[in-house]
């Protein structure tokens, strides 16, 4: 459970009078938005995209590039269809043991933090939500979470 990141801040090769930019692609297949890996479109939404794939990979302690994603299923697909009932299945046990107290309410704020990822992963970049909202929501979560 420690955290690696990288390929995160393409966005940054776009100037501020940029919306856009097409490029070559230079980062981790499993981890780039669509709109990057098959047409070269880079926006602030890529790093989003990432975002929400590196949350669902750390919640679920399942790399995207894990050989059980083949064909149809990927990581997206899998925390998507977990959610709201099964999302147990889905999520490293360690982070809730059945000990634990307000286990429910600890489940509803796993579910939530899923749901964000899964709209940072939205296939569209107009789709998707801003990172603003992702910390707004997030931080909603942290305070619900601290009440428990």
């Amino acid at each position: 459970m420690v955290a690696h990141l990288s390929d995160f801040g393409i966005s940054n090769m776009i100037s501020e009078d940029e919306s856009a930019l097409y490029t070559k692609t230079l980062a981790t297949l499993a981890y780039i938005a669509p709109e990057y890996g098959l047409e070269g479109l880079v926006s602030t939404k890529c790093d989003v995209y990432s975002y929400g794939i590196m949350l669902m990979e750390t919640f679920t302690r399942t790399k995207p590039s894990n050989e059980m994603f083949d064909g149809d299923l990927s990581l997206k697909q899998w925390v998507s269809n977990s959610l709201p009932h099964a999302v147990m299945e889905v999520v490293d046990p360690n982070l809730i043991t059945p000990q634990a107290n307000h286990s429910v309410k600890k489940i509803d704020c796993v579910v939530s933090i899923m749901k964000v990822a899964i709209d940072c992963c939205v296939e569209f970049p107009k789709g998707r939500i801003d990172m603003k909202d992702v910390v707004a929501r997030l931080t909603t979560i942290n305070i619900q979470l601290l009440e428990c």
